[in-house]
């Protein structure tokens, strides 16, 4: 028998009690920053598609509106957009909002695609999302507003294909 066959049949493998799941978490964002900083689209595009999974994490949070103006490819900035937006919480949304305050014309179209492509599904990721971004929009900061009024301009031009569940 293999030794991974091995440890199945011995049952779940122990949590280790000196190391805490933030410690962890600020691990994985950690490395993630350090391929966010490649050389390679590939790379900086994986690593905002992963980063996005801890977008409530100052540290990642930086990273990806980097990755979201990213100067070299704007595969990167699609792919780190699609992310956030499955992702579709609020740490996400500040994200985008911050992000599309600043960004030039290219890089917010591409972000328009990922808006386009990921909440043209279900009317239910559009509204939730557009409710986050009217969130930002009334706070008192605005650049926030800015990034706002640009990310609901863009939500008004989705057309979900499937409405509200009945």
């Amino acid at each position: 028998m293999s030794s991974a066959a091995e440890a199945r049949h011995r049952g779940p493998i122990p949590r280790r009690a000196d190391r805490t799941d933030t410690e962890a978490r600020e691990a994985c964002v950690s490395a993630l920053t350090a391929l966010a900083d490649s050389a390679a689209h590939q790379d900086r595009a994986d690593a905002g598609r992963a980063l996005a999974s801890f977008a409530e994490l100052p540290a990642a949070a930086r990273v990806l509106a980097d990755l979201l103006a990213d100067p070299q490819d704007t595969y990167v900035t699609l792919e780190t957009a699609r992310a956030l937006l499955r992702r579709g919480d609020r740490a996400a949304v500040a994200i985008l909002v911050e992000a599309l305050a600043d960004l030039d014309v290219q890089h917010e179209q591409y972000v328009d695609d990922a808006v386009r492509e990921v909440l043209g599904v279900f009317e239910e990721d559009r509204t939730r999302v557009s409710l986050l971004a009217e969130e930002s929009a009334a706070g008192p900061d605005a650049r926030s507003a800015k990034g706002a009024a640009v990310l609901r301009g863009m939500l008004g031009a989705v057309e979900p294909v499937f409405g509200p569940a009945r």
